[in-house]
């Protein structure tokens, strides 16, 4: 490799690190992928870039050789640390090993200044980290992108339009706190193991324009509206516990149309009627909002 490095098979071998179905493993070998999955990701001179579940450390290396001035691989596997230490080495202070869950990190405690996001997210948890990023009650946030992979049927959920089969609560939330694109797919050939699904690779902007609205409520609404997306929202939002007459009068949403009908707009006016009846904070933004990140 030109890095100087052992090939990532060698590397493999070498610390014993078999990729496990428990933790969503599958290893990214191919270093044409990885160069340009970095390079999809932009300038990373001046950022701090953020790597979640590295494992051997494929897309770290081409992070690092891409141009990457400082870049933190979050790790939980135990096995996969003594390979990145030898990265670590190798590159010097431009990377910091953190051996945790993912799940329990706050991106906002990992630099103090602008940072990337960009990873062969586990499959197990992809989703998951990717609503953390985008619901914090204070927004803009810390991030300036995140460059993921995905499956791609979670990608197409993620970038879904009102009225398309993949438009659901997750289409909703990135599209309110975001502009969302699928760049490219890959092929499972690219990884070992090889999965059985395609994966693609997903790049979102945080919009400075969203407008404001508290994530818990949007939560609630899309929940109960998609938990039923074939009844009408007079009916599926009856699970919420309020007047729903009253409910979608104040959004000003007709009852007798259905959750993926619904732009953005009208779930974010859904979320503010919601809170309005409830006596809830409509939003909790600003430098003192309880969870700000």
């Amino acid at each position: 490799m030109a890095d100087g490095l052992p090939p990532l098979r060698e590397v493999i071998a070498k610390h014993e690190i078999a990729p496990r179905r428990s933790l969503g493993q599958n290893f990214l070998l191919d270093l044409n992928l990885t160069g340009r999955i970095a390079r999809a990701a932009g300038d990373l001179a001046d950022v701090t870039v953020v790597e979640i579940g590295p494992g051997p450390g494929g897309l770290t290396r081409a992070l690092l050789s891409e141009g990457a001035g400082k870049v933190i691989a979050v790790e939980r596997d135990r096995r996969c640390i003594a390979a990145l230490e030898e990265i670590a080495a190798h590159w010097h202070d431009r990377l910091t090993i953190v051996h945790d869950d993912a799940l329990g990190v706050d991106l906002a405690t990992l630099a103090d200044g602008p940072l990337k996001v960009v990873a062969n997210l586990p499959y197990n948890i992809a989703t998951a980290l990717l609503v953390r990023w985008l619901a914090p009650e204070r927004w803009p946030p810390t991030w300036l992108s995140l460059t993921l992979m995905f499956q791609r049927e979670v990608a197409e959920r993620i970038v879904a339009a009102p009225g398309s089969g993949s438009y659901g609560r997750l289409g909703v939330l990135a599209g309110w706190r975001s502009e969302a694109r699928i760049l490219f797919d890959v092929d499972p050939r690219a990884f070992v193991p090889p999965p059985k699904i395609t994966s693609s690779i997903v790049q979102l902007t945080p919009r400075t324009d969203a407008a404001k609205a508290s994530p818990r409520m949007l939560e609630r609404v899309t929940a109960a509206a998609f938990g039923q997306r074939r009844k009408m929202l007079r009916q599926s939002l009856r699970s919420l516990g309020v007047d729903t007459a009253v409910l979608l009068d104040a959004a000003g949403l007709e009852g007798t149309r259905r959750a993926e009908e619904i732009d953005v707009t009208g779930f974010i006016a859904l979320a503010g009627a919601f809170s309005e009846l409830t006596n809830q904070p409509a939003t909790l933004l600003g430098e003192d909002a309880p969870g700000a990140v």
